[in-house]
């Protein structure tokens, strides 16, 4: 049985639910001068908020978890795109922002369910992690020393924080 159909103010504030979540993320990228910002978190959650609703309206429960399903695992690939290593050194670059565009997708999916107040809760969550997190490693790493840190950069695995 096919989802009811949606008013256009409901399809409206998804779609405008989604878009901020990935403008808010892609403008803290943007701050911190990742190739990836603004335009493209963006558009990745434009395509994942009007594709669920799409599905949505037409589809079955079973349907739309596919869809779902094919979503998260396609932008783990385009996040796996955006991972670097230079192959003269250990460290590895980009990993904050394709955790951060398959996180845009999550929450893009969520707006386009109609979930959007737990969407922009996550989104909060998320902007916090963005902007202390780095932070917070770098007291870690002055306190313990970054040797004693799995994933640290002397442990041969930093990422794009900042």
């Amino acid at each position: 049985m096919a989802a009811p159909q949606l008013a256009i103010v409901d399809i409206a504030a998804r779609i405008g639910a989604a878009l901020l979540c990935g403008a808010v993320i892609g403008l803290n990228r943007d701050l911190h001068r990742k190739p990836a910002g603004l335009r493209t978190f963006g558009l990745i959650a434009l395509g994942a908020a009007i594709l669920t609703i799409g599905i949505g309206r037409n589809a079955d429960a079973a349907a739309v978890s596919r869809v779902v399903q094919g979503m998260v695992t396609g932008v783990g690939f385009l996040g796996a795109g955006m991972i670097l290593r230079p192959s003269n050194s250990n460290e590895v670059h980009g990993l904050t922002t394709a955790a951060a565009v398959w996180l845009t997708t999550t929450l893009a999916i969520l707006c386009g369910l109609g979930e959007a107040a737990l969407a922009l809760s996550v989104l909060a969550l998320a902007l916090g992690v963005l902007l202390v997190g780095g932070r917070i490693e770098r007291f870690f790493e002055r306190w313990f020393g970054t040797a004693a840190l799995p994933g640290s950069s002397a442990d041969s695995a930093g990422d794009d924080s900042g």
